[in-house]
């Protein structure tokens, strides 16, 4: 049975459109929990665009299962982030003019690995469990295992967005060989981006994944059915 992780940055999403208090994503959060969700994720980006300082300050303090925070290895939010002490960071890469995240964080760049190891260092130093959003490949695999974090988040928008068979069982088998080398090397296996409630089973079929954190789907069904039966949807796809 694998854990779900209930991303929550849309609701913010929804509320920065009109600049007001409202919606919330801290109630969000807690009406997810009461549905199953085992975790609550969010992204706090540099430029602020959905989650803000208090959101985090806020969630810290009264999320009841595990707080995972996405973020990047920028000097602000690393400061953020031991100030805040969420029970998970997961380092992500960021580029400011992008609609959502495009793609792992390529450690085989000139420079990258040293950074994220050094990132990876503060955190666990100051008592937060790390993990990595990277896409389904053995060599991000090995510099996971190599940069000391704990969990891997392997990246499936490759495969949520394959427009016809082929493709797609392609990309589901490189996520499940990519899940099988990182569970083998003891890191905790979680994945991530894009998945939704008719490409979501064929992962969970897989029994190697521990962990997915979904986002846009559940809010968007929430819209239509509300936030505690478009959580517990989910987590029954999982189960």
């Amino acid at each position: 049975m694998a854990d779900l992780g209930v991303n929550i940055d849309h609701v913010a999403t929804v509320r920065q459109a009109r600049g007001v208090s409202y919606p919330d994503p801290v109630p969000a959060a807690a009406i997810a929990e009461m549905a199953g969700a085992d975790q609550i994720t969010c992204h706090i980006r540099c430029d602020r665009r959905h989650i803000q300082d208090r959101d985090l300050e806020v969630l810290a303090a009264t999320v009841q299962t595990r707080l995972n925070v996405e973020m990047a290895t920028d000097e602000e939010m690393l400061l953020l982030a031991e100030r805040i002490k969420p029970h998970q960071v997961t380092l992500v890469p960021e580029r400011p003019d992008e609609v959502t995240t495009e793609g792992g964080l390529d450690m085989t760049q000139p420079g990258v690995l040293d950074e994220v190891s050094a990132a990876v260092a503060r955190l666990e130093a100051a008592g937060i469990r790390t993990a990595i959003f990277a896409d389904p490949d053995a060599a991000q695999v090995a510099a996971t295992v190599k940069v000391g974090a704990g969990t891997i988040e392997l990246n499936t928008a490759a495969y949520a967005e394959a427009d016809n068979d082929i493709d797609r069982d392609r990309e589901l088998a490189r996520i499940a060989s990519a899940a099988r080398q990182a569970a083998k090397a003891g890191l905790f296996v979680a994945a991530g981006h894009g998945l939704h409630y008719h490409n979501v089973q064929p992962l969970a079929d897989l029994d190697i994944i521990e962990e997915y954190n979904i986002g846009h789907a559940i809010i968007a069904r929430a819209v239509f059915s509300g936030l505690e039966d478009a959580v517990r949807d989910m987590k029954a796809l999982l189960d």
